[in-house]
Order: C-alpha cells, then sequence, then structure tokens
C-alpha cells in the first residue's frame, strides 16, 4: 500500500483528478455567465450585475469573466497552454474575491474564501503544469515552457490590479458624479419636465 501512495502513479492520478475537479467547476460557473446554464444569468444578467458591482464595460467585463472561468477551466481539464490558462482562471478569481473581500473571509457570509481558493489552485497549476496525464505531456510542452509559467505567473497580480483599480475608479466617478438637475431644483418656477 506505501508503494502505491508514493509511487508517480498515484502523484499523476491525484494531480490529474484535482485538475479536472478544478476544471470543471470553472466551466460550469463560466458556463452561468455566458450561456445561463445550471441557473445562471447568461451575458444579460451577468452584464447587470457585472454593472452593479462597477465593472465597467459591463457586458465586456461579462464576457472576460465568463471566459475567464469557462475558457480557462476547459484548458486546464483537458491539460493544455495549462500556465496561460492557470493564470486567466486565477486573474479571474482574484478579482472575483477582491469583490468578495469586504464581507470577510467565509462564503457562507459571502466572503472570498471560494474564489480565493479556486484562484490559487489555478495557479498552483500555472506553477507545476498540468503533469503526465495532459495535452500539454502529449504535444511536449509546446504550450508549456518554463519561461510561459514564469511570465504567467507574473501577469496574474498585475492583471488583478488593473481591474480593482479600473472598478474602484469606476464607482468613485459614480459616488461624485453630481445628480442630474431640474428646473425645480434650480429654484425656477417653471415645472419640472415630466414623461409623456
Amino acid at each position: 500500500m506505501s508503494q502505491f501512495t508514493h509511487s508517480p502513479v498515484a502523484a499523476t492520478t491525484a494531480q490529474t483528478l484535482f485538475r479536472v475537479a478544478l476544471g470543471g467547476v470553472l466551466v460550469a460557473h463560466g458556463s452561468q455567465k455566458l450561456f445561463g446554464w445550471f441557473g445562471g444569468g447568461g451575458l444579460e444578467g451577468t452584464s447587470q450585475g457585472m454593472h452593479a458591482m462597477g465593472f465597467r464595460p459591463a457586458k465586456t467585463s461579462a464576457v472576460l469573466a465568463g471566459v475567464g472561468e469557462a475558457g480557462a477551466g476547459l484548458a486546464l481539464a483537458l491539460g493544455l497552454g495549462t500556465p496561460a490558462a492557470g493564470a486567466a482562471a486565477a486573474t479571474t478569481m482574484g478579482v472575483a474575491a477582491s469583490v468578495h473581500a469586504p464581507n470577510g473571509f467565509f462564503a457562507t457570509e459571502g466572503g472570498l474564501e471560494y474564489p480565493a481558493v479556486l484562484g490559487l489552485a489555478a495557479a498552483s497549476f500555472t506553477i507545476g503544469g498540468a503533469g503526465a496525464a495532459s495535452l500539454d505531456a502529449v504535444t511536449n510542452h509546446v504550450l508549456d515552457r518554463p519561461w510561459m509559467r514564469a511570465v504567467s505567473l507574473a501577469v496574474i497580480p498585475a492583471a488583478i490590479g488593473v481591474q480593482i483599480y479600473r472598478r474602484r475608479k469606476a464607482l468613485a466617478a459614480e459616488s461624485t458624479a453630481p445628480e442630474s438637475v431640474t428646473p425645480t431644483d434650480e429654484g425656477s418656477t417653471d415645472p419640472a419636465p415630466t414623461a409623456s
């Protein structure tokens, strides 16, 4: 028994199961956003949610989030282009975690626990690769070179930072934007225009 648990076969099996499961979860979440599958809102509902959270442009943000989950999840499950796939998923989940962060850590309170764990798991494949049972291995790692891992890993915090900055900037601009002024608000005795 101890020989099996310490064998390369056991390690490859465990790594593959985890990678495929992680990819499957990401595909399911991305499909909710892109196609409305599994009770999701589809692009329309996701765009509305993105707008409410301060992401601009909302539809582009919805597409990027959906592809960052579904596309990267599929690539991770297959073990293809793992450095880029892991980085895309980690970035998407890192941005999601930043949105949930004000609610604390635990998912039961709406906190960052769930997206943070998914993001860290995806980043671990960016660092370590997909393993022997993967399309990267079959293709002789043409999309999984050491330099690709290093670049992909460096991109994750930068991309998360850019998205967080853009979101905060949009929310700040909206909170300081002057409200629309009607003639009555200006002190005019003319009635405010009404919709006919």
